[in-house]
């Protein structure tokens, strides 16, 4: 499985638009994904002291679009979806928000 980070409100709107198409499709070119080994170290450089975010858990093989692993300079390899992402992808989606110490833990039932 992998992950993804967004805000209830963008999730919303997938729902509604059938397909979850993020900006970075546009700036960057794909949705950033992350592997349970690298959720948490995104989850506290890039959404520290966000709130009303969602962990959207996706099944690899039911992706439509294409998955290819990149290279992020100084961070080793990360997922990246170079397309929409197709919402019957979605096997699981949680509350995500820190904790008391600002710090985001993983799902437990991930």
């Amino acid at each position: 499985m992998l992950f993804h980070i967004t805000d209830q409100t963008a999730w919303q709107s997938a729902q509604s638009a059938g397909v979850y198409r993020p900006a970075s499709i546009e700036t960057a070119g794909f949705i950033h994904l992350s592997g349970e080994e690298q959720l948490l170290w995104v989850a506290q450089n890039f959404y520290q002291g966000q709130l009303g975010l969602v962990l959207l858990g996706i099944q690899v093989d039911r992706l439509e679009a294409s998955l290819r692993y990149d290279k992020v300079p100084g961070q080793g390899t990360f997922p990246h979806l170079y397309g929409a992402l197709n919402l019957d992808a979605v096997v699981k989606v949680w509350p995500f928000k820190p904790g008391i110490d600002g710090r985001f833990a993983l799902p437990v039932d991930r």
